[in-house]
């Protein structure tokens, strides 16, 4: 008899996909990638910040230069919360004892300790891009991918960037983004009713491409809008948010998770306005968010309906009323579904998709088998459309 030194394969659960925190699959999958963590100018210049992504928490500070930097959560000597320390130039501080750390996550002064001590001590640190409005980060092990670029974002126009929490799994709003038959049920009071972009019930098809998933949904009259999901965790869709013609965007939300049971989407969208179109635009968004800001947030309305003490259908009239929708239904579905006691149909084709491309990618991670290369080609702008 002979025995394996061989190290055991790990075992690929159905919904491996959902876990996504420290030593899980799909957490060591999605810290491949450089994933959004904050918007940026949300963060000023001598600021430090708590941050909680993919189930860890990280100090998030950017130096007085203006350059952003990610590191350990926690102080080397007594662990101590960095961020409640201060930034002095692009170094960061202790508010305990007074450890210094610069952006590489090396200890550089130690007030009380032998002046040789500090070289000994460095904590983690992680690459970090500021881009389209964004800090990104790549908080998996080894040498960082190269920076991925968007150039859909980057022409001429107006940049839209945001974020919302969602209060379940970060997958629950990954399949919602290549679901459009919940379009004409759960947005029946919204713009997208309003200005024809919700005329019926379409026929889904789906086909695995060099970037992830696109999902076709087509009317009745043969017209076809795509989604396209993007591996690990964006979608990329374009089309116009109402009925005039000037206002045609290219729209990428990223849904990161916080930790299994609540994720951030960063959405940023290039509105393709310039001049005095440009400016009416900017003039609708402000207003918009002055509208909004005194209302009962997205976040109160949804725990009100999924509560009781409120109805979905009687409300209306809230430039931010798809927010709460969609909160409601995907909420509504629990932190963390059950999936087997789901019944899918032909219109969840690209859910099913989806899910097989991840446990297909899941078991090559764990095999230690090679991952499937995503790219994202320069002519997928062409293929979109509503």
């Amino acid at each position: 008899m002979t025995t394996s030194t061989q190290e055991p394969v790990e075992s690929v659960d159905k919904v491996a996909f959902v876990n996504t925190g420290p030593g899980t699959l799909a957490g060591r999958y999605m810290r491949m990638f450089w994933q959004p963590v904050h918007i940026a100018d949300r963060l000023k210049p001598g600021h430090a910040l708590p941050i909680q992504t993919l189930g860890e928490k990280f100090t998030l500070y950017r130096g007085e230069s203006g350059t952003p930097y990610v590191v350990d959560f926690r102080c080397a000597h007594r662990g101590t919360q960095l961020s409640v320390g201060w930034v002095e130039g692009e170094c960061i501080r202790c508010f305990y004892h007074g450890w210094k750390y610069d952006g590489t996550g090396q200890c550089v002064e130690q007030p009380a300790e032998d002046g040789s001590f500090a070289a000994k001590v460095k904590i983690r640190s992680y690459p970090t891009q500021e881009y389209l409005g964004l800090i990104f980060t790549h908080l998996g092990e080894g040498a960082a991918p190269p920076f991925p670029r968007y150039p859909q974002l980057e022409q001429e126009g107006v940049l839209d960037v945001n974020s919302y929490v969602r209060n379940c799994n970060h997958f629950n709003t990954l399949e919602n983004g290549v679901d459009q038959a919940h379009v004409p049920f759960t947005h029946a009071k919204s713009n997208f009713t309003k200005f024809g972009l919700n005329w019926d019930i379409p026929k889904i098809s789906a086909e695995e491409t060099e970037y992830g998933v696109a999902m076709h949904g087509t009317r009745s009259n043969g017209v076809s809008r795509v989604n396209h999901y993007l591996m690990p965790n964006i979608l990329y869709i374009k089309g116009s948010p109402d009925e005039s013609a000037e206002k045609w965007r290219d729209a990428f939300a990223w849904r990161v998770p916080v930790d299994d049971v609540s994720h951030t989407s960063f959405n940023v969208s290039l509105v393709h306005v310039t001049g005095e179109a440009a400016a009416r635009y900017r003039e609708s968004r402000k207003q918009q968010r002055t509208t909004v800001a005194k209302l009962p947030s997205a976040r109160e309305m949804a725990d009100a309906v999924l509560a009781g003490r409120r109805r979905i259908h009687d409300i209306e009239d809230r430039p931010d009323i798809v927010n709460i929708q969609d909160h409601v239904a995907q909420e509504g579905q629990g932190a963390i579904p059950d999936r087997d006691v789901e019944r899918l149909g032909r219109s969840d084709a690209a859910i099913i998709l989806m899910r097989k491309i991840w446990l297909r990618e899941l078991r090559a991670l764990a095999e230690g088998r090679p991952l499937k290369t995503w790219t994202l080609p320069q002519g997928l702008l062409a293929t979109s459309g509503v």
